[in-house]
């Protein structure tokens, strides 16, 4: 792969440039003031990190997750580029490159989540097991008044789309096509932008769980958008492969939810700082591998004497904030120091792991996790939350899925089908009808299911609850 080519500034829809126009932005400069205006980015504020619904202040939402993200992708991305500058010595990787790969990392922080549905991965869960349990048993009458069921109608790749389905490809959909600009190409970012933000480069028909590579384990875009995946990945010359800004991004996201989980659960009473420092001491490994772990510990331990010192009230706390700061710039130097080691794997796309992987930021981000999931993931509060986003997110697709089948065909709608049709927004509807033209019986009809994926993926998690209560009488 080649930096001049990964580095790709063009969008999918040209934009003439004004003549006389005194606009100094670099392309990538602009997709930010894009991102951050944007209507999809807001919404990121009323949808789970961890805890769903929650009404602290404190505690993290997709938007302050995501602007953490964003942040930790500018500063390794800093980083990497003076490495691959003063010591890896690649010569096609010119000075000028640091601003831009900062920037577009600095954007994709703020992308990353954008397509998440409500309630967190809790809610992508729900949807993958909707389609699971419920596609096979729909059918379908067509034109010729022949019934169908839509495992037989629709193609493996478009069954394996809500089989498979993720918020990382709902991503893609949102920012090239759902997010109503101007057009129906969304908020038309870079082609270099949207590379970044494709974790991973293959379709629901590739998806491998088991695979060495981290790059087939989920899918990174629908049938639908495949014309739009393959132009993005011609354009950047990737051929098959991952970007290796991705890799950044994925640590980027690694370091801020593996250490703000932690804080949001000491704030909200999940654990407390001899609990933290217990199970910490519980993950030391017995080889000398683990020294930074081991000097981690130390350094919170240290942080909670300065909160005695300096007669703070809650000394816990403030060892905990300040510690994760600390935890945070360990991270950030492994994962810079690995994307050097695995440079030329990178490049060539032979390096299928996460930068974090194989170094000592390793164990302190599985150890963190581990703790996250055993005191704040199946907390009793957490736990209670799921259930009902179960309950909610399953009564909407129970009745929005039945009613998209024959939306747009001829056959007359249901009365109770026509009104939840209506609730879907005009904007999705547009785009449905732009993209469905001239295309197949079936993959309008796969289009429709994807209708209302992209309606209840772009709820926020207060509005899918209310919407839910207001369908049951419960307001």
């Amino acid at each position: 792969m080649e930096w001049s080519k990964l580095l790709c500034g063009d969008r999918i829809r040209p934009i003439a440039k004004r003549e006389g126009s005194t606009d100094l932005r670099s392309e990538f400069e602009k997709d930010y003031h894009r991102i951050i205006g944007s209507a999809s980015f807001r919404r990121l504020q009323d949808k789970t990190q961890v805890f769903p619904l929650d009404q602290s202040d404190f505690i993290r939402t997709r938007l302050t997750h995501s602007l953490e993200v964003s942040s930790f992708c500018k500063s390794l991305g800093q980083n990497i580029a003076r490495k691959i500058l003063t010591d890896i010595g690649d010569e096609s990787f010119l000075p000028s490159y640091q601003q831009d790969i900062c920037d577009i990392l600095q954007c994709a922080g703020l992308l990353h989540d954008i397509g998440n549905p409500p309630f967190g991965h809790f809610g992508e869960t729900v949807i993958r097991e909707w389609f699971k349990e419920n596609l096979s048993q729909l059918s379908y009458e067509k034109e010729d008044g022949t019934t169908v069921g839509l495992t037989e109608y629709l193609n493996e790749q478009m069954q394996g789309d809500f089989h498979n389905f993720e918020g990382n490809t709902q991503a893609l959909r949102v920012v090239t096509k759902l997010h109503y600009l101007v057009d129906e190409h969304g908020m038309n970012l870079s082609k270099a932008l949207l590379a970044t933000i494709i974790k991973y480069p293959v379709s629901s028909l590739e998806v491998n769980k088991k695979s060495d590579d981290i790059c087939c384990h989920k899918m990174g875009y629908y049938y639908a958008d495949r014309e739009l995946f393959k132009e993005i990945e011609d354009s950047c010359g990737l051929n098959g492969r991952r970007h290796p800004l991705t890799y950044i991004l994925e640590a980027a996201d690694d370091i801020a939810y593996r250490t703000a989980d932690i804080e949001d659960a000491y704030k909200k009473g999940c654990i407390s700082y001899d609990l933290l420092v217990r199970e910490l001491e519980n993950h030391v490994c017995v080889d000398q591998s683990d020294k930074a772990y081991r000097q981690l510990i130390e350094t919170l331990k240290y942080r909670y004497g300065k909160g005695i010192e300096r007669g703070v009230s809650d000394p816990g706390g403030y060892a905990v904030q300040n510690w994760i700061v600390a935890v945070q710039g360990k991270l950030i130097s492994f994962a810079t120091e690995s994307f050097a080691e695995h440079y030329s794997g990178i490049m060539d796309g032979s390096f299928g792991s996460e930068l974090l992987d194989g170094t000592e930021g390793k164990h302190i981000v599985d150890a963190l996790g581990a703790i996250a999931i055993k005191y704040a993931f199946n907390s009793e509060q957490i736990l209670k939350i799921e259930v009902s986003a179960d309950q909610i997110l399953t009564y909407l697709l129970d009745r929005l899925v039945p009613a998209a089948i024959y939306y747009d065909t001829s056959r007359k709608l249901r009365p109770i089908d026509s009104r939840m049709i209506s609730f879907i927004s005009d904007n999705y509807k547009t785009i449905y009808h732009v993209y469905s033209e001239g295309k197949s019986d079936a993959e309008k009809l796969y289009m429709r299911l994807l209708l209302v994926t992209d309606y209840v993926c772009g709820m926020t998690d207060s509005y899918a609850k209310r919407l839910y209560q207001e369908l049951n009488g419960l307001v």
